[in-house]
């Protein structure tokens, strides 16, 4: 959200010896700017990140190197530890390897430096325990991911032939392989609560691996799945949400939207989240 897209500085009018230089120069200017301001609101204690968001003078800044990721597999949260060793090594939008407990996940690097420092001080995060970014991913490492992803799409048709056969009310809504290929994770959401039992041991025996299957809410579905809403613009969930608060009609009342209820409802059929943004 903060790394400063300067592809339109690619004209004819710029060498394509002199693009990467050009764009990295003028990025990191950006960014120190940025730094700065940032660093005039937090004298004056609100922070930039959040308009609503106020920072505790008690809170203090999180020191360690830590990078914001984007991953489709199973880490806690956003952020990541960076071994000292990697900080010169790993940039915005570079793949990295990230261990989380005792498995380990394929992620992209957001965002790194100051500016994340400064996100989670806003936040009001700190200290707490993060996945670790072991090494930055080779070509080695990216051929193993489009083999997870070519056995994820094949167990599609097989997870659904397998409900059939065990008539079992299920809808599946994504399915994930483990960078390291110790867990394939089954999301599906159903009514009530299902024995799999025998339906676990079908996938074991055709994949050879350990399978997990996890039943999850509406709004996770959404979540996972993605989608534009009506505001013209990506679902919060998908995009910059990290937890789901709790949605009432009282949060409507509020803000005196009653006569619209109609509209208040997001694609998983709950009140959308958007509606606790302005409350305070």
């Amino acid at each position: 959200m903060y790394h400063i897209d300067l592809s339109f500085l690619k004209n004819h009018s710029v060498s394509s010896a002199e693009e990467p230089s050009e764009e990295k120069s003028s990025n990191n200017l950006y960014e120190s700017l940025i730094v700065g301001k940032i660093n005039q609101h937090l004298c004056n204690k609100s922070g930039c990140f959040f308009c609503y968001s106020e920072i505790e003078q008690t809170i203090p800044i999180d020191e360690r190197i830590i990078a914001e990721v984007e991953c489709n597999g199973l880490l806690n949260c956003n952020y990541c530890l960076v071994q000292p060793e990697l900080i010169n090594q790993i940039f915005p939008e570079d793949f990295v390897i990230v261990k989380n407990e005792d498995s380990f996940e394929i992620a992209q690097i957001k965002l790194i430096g100051e500016i994340v420092r400064l996100k989670r001080h806003a936040q009001g995060l700190y200290g707490e325990d993060l996945p670790l970014v072991v090494r930055k991913a080779a070509a080695e490492d990216l051929e193993r991911v489009r083999k997870n992803l070519h056995d994820e799409e094949r167990a599609v048709p097989f997870f659904r032939t397998a409900i059939n056969k065990f008539n079992l009310n299920m809808k599946l809504v994504d399915i994930h392989f483990q960078f390291d290929r110790k867990k394939l994770f089954f999301f599906y959401t159903a009514d009530g609560r299902i024995d799999f039992r025998e339906l676990a041991k079908e996938l074991a025996s055709e994949f050879k691996t350990r399978i997990e299957l996890r039943q999850i809410g509406v709004r996770d579905e959404a979540k996972r799945i993605g989608g534009v809403g009506t505001c013209g613009r990506e679902y919060c969930c998908n995009s910059f949400l990290s937890s789901f608060r709790r949605i009432t009609t009282h949060l409507a009342t509020d803000q005196n939207l009653l006569s619209s209820m109609g509209k208040l409802s997001g694609p998983c059929n709950k009140l959308k989240c958007c509606l606790s943004f302005e409350i305070e």
